[in-house]
C-alpha cells in the first residue's frame, strides 16, 4: 500500500462500530465487576458490632479491609468544585509552563496510582482464582509498635508482591512504549479501584454527585477550551481508547483513537454499586443469615448497569450521527438516574430508596460524632482545667472575714467590758 491509500468509507464506518462496541466493553468491565468487587459482607444496620468485609478478596475469617471512603450528599456537592479547579490548574501548568516537565509530573503521579490499582485488581483476580482451585495463600502480617501501642499493621500475600512487581514491570513498559493496551490496562484498573475505594452514602448523594459532574463536563467542554487544552497535552492512563480503525491501516501507519474518560467509568460504577448495596440491604432484612452470599435478587443493580450501558450507546450513536463527541457523562448519568425512579416506581419502594444510607454511610457518621464528642471533652477538659480562679476570690474573702470578726471582738464590745 501506497502513502496516498484512502481507506473505504464503508470499512471506516465499520471500524468506529467496532471502536464504540469495544469502549462500551470496556467500560462495562470496571462498572459491573467493580461493584461485585466493592461489595462486603452482610451486617444489620442496627448490630453494634459491624464488620465490613470484602466480598471478593478476603474470607471472614481472615484479615477484615477497613471501610470504603463514603460519599456524603456535601462532599458530592463540592466534588465537582474541586475537579474544575483541577482542570483549570492544569491548564494554567500547561500554558504558564514548559509542557514536557508538567507532563512528566502528571505521567508519574498517574502512574503510581495505576501501579496501585492494577496490583489491587490483579491481586483481587489472582486470589479469585486461587480460591477456585483451592490453592492455600500464606498471609503475612507487619505490626509497627511504640510502647506496647500499635500504631500501624499491615498484611500481604505473596499474589501481592508477584503483581506489584508485574505492575512496575508494565509502568516501565508503558512509560517507554505509550502502548495503548498498556494505557487501558492502567485506566481500567484505576476505574476498577476507585469504585472499590469509596461508596456514595445514599441516592441523593448519587443524584447530586451525577447531576454535578454532568453539568463540570458541559462547562469544560462546552464553555471554555480549558479541558480541550488539558487532553491535548496530556497523554496519560486518565481514558480508555481503541483505535478508529483496528484492521485495514497501511504498515506503519499511526493509529487514531476514539476516547472514554475514567470518569465517565466511575461516576456510574459508583451508582451501580449503590443500588447493588441497596439490593443486598432489602435481601438482608428479609434473610439475616445472607452473610457474604451473592444469591439474591438484584433488580436495581441490573436495571442501573444496563441503563448505563444504553446511555454509552446514545452517546456513541449521536456521535456517529452528528460527528461530535458529546458530553458522555450527561447521558449515562440520565440513564442511570431514570432506570432506579422506573424501578423504584414499579415496585413501590420509592420512599426506602430515598430514606436509604449504606452501611459505610453509617459507620462513617459514627466514626464523625465519635471525633466530635472526644473534640467536645477535650476542650471542656481543657476549659476546666485552665478556668480562671477570680470566680473564687469572692467565697474566700467572705469566709476570711467571718473568721476574722469572730476572733476579734470589736472596738465597742471591749470599750463596754
Amino acid at each position: 500500500m501506497g502513502l496516498n491509500y484512502v481507506v473505504s468509507p464503508v470499512i471506516v464506518e465499520q471500524g468506529l462500530y467496532v471502536a464504540h462496541a469495544a469502549l462500551t466493553a470496556m467500560a462495562f468491565v470496571p462498572i459491573c465487576f467493580g461493584s461485585l468487587a466493592s461489595l462486603r459482607k452482610w451486617k444489620n444496620p442496627d448490630d453494634t458490632k459491624r464488620t465490613l468485609t470484602r466480598q471478593i478478596g478476603e474470607s471472614d475469617s481472615e484479615e477484615q479491609d477497613f471501610p470504603a471512603e463514603s460519599i456524603s450528599v456535601q462532599a458530592a456537592f463540592v466534588m465537582p468544585v474541586y475537579g474544575s479547579a483541577a482542570v483549570y490548574g492544569l491548564h494554567y501548568l500547561f500554558t504558564h509552563l514548559d509542557k514536557t516537565y508538567v507532563s512528566y509530573a502528571l505521567a508519574s503521579y498517574l502512574g503510581l496510582l495505576g501501579v496501585f490499582a492494577s496490583t489491587l485488581v490483579g491481586v483481587d483476580i489472582l486470589g479469585f482464582i486461587a480460591r477456585l482451585l483451592h490453592i492455600p495463600v500464606d498471609r503475612y502480617h507487619i505490626k509497627l509498635a511504640k510502647n506496647s501501642a500499635d500504631f500501624y499493621t499491615a498484611s500481604f500475600t505473596v499474589l501481592h508482591m508477584f503483581m506489584l512487581v508485574v505492575s512496575i514491570l508494565l509502568s516501565g513498559y508503558y512509560a517507554l512504549t505509550k502502548n495503548w493496551i498498556a494505557s487501558n490496562i492502567f485506566a481500567a484498573s484505576l476505574a476498577l479501584g476507585a469504585v472499590q475505594v469509596f461508596s456514595l452514602e445514599s441516592f441523593k448523594a448519587g443524584i447530586v454527585l451525577m447531576g454535578g459532574m454532568s453539568l463540570y463536563d458541559i462547562l469544560w467542554r462546552y464553555g471554555a477550551d480549558v479541558m480541550t487544552t488539558v487532553v491535548r497535552n496530556f497523554d496519560g492512563p486518565f481514558r480508555i481508547v481503541f483505535p478508529r480503525l483496528l484492521f485495514g491501516l497501511p504498515a506503519g501507519q499511526a493509529y487514531k483513537f476514539l476516547s472514554l474518560g475514567v470518569g465517565d467509568i466511575v461516576v456510574p460504577g459508583l451508582f451501580a454499586a449503590l443500588c447493588l448495596r441497596f439490593d443486598q440491604h432489602k435481601a438482608g432484612i428479609k434473610n439475616p443469615e445472607l452473610g457474604q452470599s451473592m444469591n439474591f435478587r438484584k433488580p436495581y443493580f441490573i436495571a442501573c448497569v444496563v441503563a448505563s450501558v444504553l446511555g454509552l450507546g446514545s452517546s456513541f450513536a449521536i456521535s456517529l450521527v452528528y460527528k461530535r463527541v458529546p458530553p458522555t457523562i450527561v447521558f449515562v448519568s440520565a440513564a442511570c438516574i431514570l432506570s432506579v425512579l422506573m424501578t423504584a416506581s414499579v415496585r413501590g419502594e420509592t420512599q426506602q430508596v430515598f430514606s436509604y444510607v449504606s452501611v459505610e454511610g453509617l459507620e462513617a457518621a459514627r466514626i464523625k460524632k465519635v471525633a466530635q464528642d472526644k473534640k467536645r471533652q477535650r476542650a471542656q477538659a481543657s476549659a476546666a482545667r485552665y478556668a480562671p480562679r477570680t470566680t473564687r476570690l469572692p467565697n474566700v474573702i467572705k469566709e476570711e472575714s467571718l473568721a476574722s470578726s469572730g476572733s476579734r471582738p470589736s472596738r465597742s464590745n471591749a470599750g463596754e467590758e
